[in-house]
C-alpha cells in the first residue's frame, strides 16, 4: 500500500496522506514520498493547484514516535531529499483538506498551506510544549491571533475546527462528505483567476505574513536546549507506552531560574 496517494483533476493535484493505521504518521517514507511529490508538482507546467488531506480518521498525527523511538531520534528523519513545501519554495498555492486529527507536525503542514477547508469535527493541536523544551511560541504570531490564544496553542492545547473557524484559521467548515468537494471547488476558483493574478497574489500574500525577529530566533534556540533533553525521548516513550511521563525538568534544579533573555537587536 502506497504511503501517499496521489489524484489530478484537470490542473489540480489531490495529495492524500495514506497511513490509517498509523494515523498518518509522519516517518521517513512517507517524509520522502511527499518531497518527491512535491517537486514534482512543482515542476509540472500541466499542475497549478495541490490540495492535501488524508485517509482515515486523522489529516496526520504529525511525527511517527514509535519510530523516532526505535532510532532514538526525537522528531525523526528528514526526507532523503529536499521538500520544496516545507522549505517554502513551493510557488503553486496549496489547499489544506483537513479530514481529522491535525497534531504536531500534521498541524505545521497545515500551518504551511495557503487556504483551508475542515470537517466538522476536526482537531488541531500544536504539540512542541508536549515533546521539546519549548512549546510552539511561533505559531499565534504566525496566525496573527490574539496573544491569549497564541500562548494557548503555545502550551498543547487541543482546538476544535468549530473554534479555529471562527477565530478565521480557518476558511470553509463543512460536513466530512463535502470536503474535498468544497477543496475542488476554491482550487477552480483560483483557476479562473489570470495565471499571473493568482501567481503573483499569492507570492505577495506570503510575503506579508509577519515572521519572528532574529532576536526572538535566537532567544528560541537557546531554550530548546534549557532542559533536561532526556525528556525527549521520555515525552516520546510515555506516548508510545500510553503512560504518564516521567520527567527530570533540568539536570541541573538551579536551572530552573537561569532563563536567559531576549537580546537588544
Amino acid at each position: 500500500m502506497a504511503v501517499l496517494e496521489t489524484e489530478v483533476h484537470g490542473q489540480v493535484l489531490v495529495l492524500r496522506l495514506n497511513r490509517p493505521e498509523r494515523l498518518n504518521a509522519l516517518n521517513h517514507e512517507l517524509r520522502t514520498e511527499m518531497a518527491r511529490c512535491w517537486t514534482a508538482f512543482r515542476h509540472d507546467p500541466a499542475l497549478e493547484v495541490a490540495i492535501l488531506t488524508g485517509t482515515g480518521r486523522a489529516f496526520c498525527a504529525g511525527e511517527d514516535m514509535k519510530e523516532s523511538l526505535a532510532e532514538r531520534n526525537p522528531g525523526g528523519r528528514a526526507a532523503a531529499m529536499e521538500d520544496p513545501f516545507n522549505a517554502g519554495m513551493l510557488e503553486k498555492p496549496v489547499i489544506a483538506a483537513v479530514n481529522g486529527f491535525a497534531m504536531g507536525g500534521g498541524f505545521m503542514l497545515v500551518e504551511r498551506t495557503d487556504l483551508r477547508v475542515a470537517a466538522t469535527g476536526a482537531v488541531f493541536e500544536v504539540s512542541e510544549a508536549k515533546r521539546w523544551l519549548l512549546g510552539g511560541w511561533n505559531h499565534g504570531l504566525l496566525a496573527n491571533m490574539p496573544y491569549p490564544v497564541a500562548m494557548e496553542m503555545a502550551l498543547g492545547y487541543r482546538f476544535t475546527a468549530e473554534r479555529f473557524h471562527q477565530l478565521g484559521f480557518l476558511n470553509r467548515l463543512v460536513a466530512p462528505e463535502a470536503l474535498l468537494a468544497t477543496a475542488l471547488e476554491m482550487a477552480a476558483h483560483l483557476l479562473s483567476l489570470p495565471p499571473a493574478a493568482r501567481v503573483n497574489t499569492v507570492h505577495m500574500m506570503r510575503r506579508m505574513r509577519p515572521v519572528p525577529t532574529a532576536a526572538q530566533q535566537r532567544l528560541a534556540t537557546r531554550l530548546h536546549a534549557h532542559g533536561a533533553t532526556s525528556d525527549l525521548l521520555e515525552s516520546r516513550a510515555a506516548f508510545a507506552e500510553k503512560r504518564a511521563p516521567q520527567f527530570k525538568g533540568w539536570d541541573d534544579p538551579a536551572d530552573r531560574f537561569r532563563l536567559p533573555e531576549i537580546e537588544q537587536e
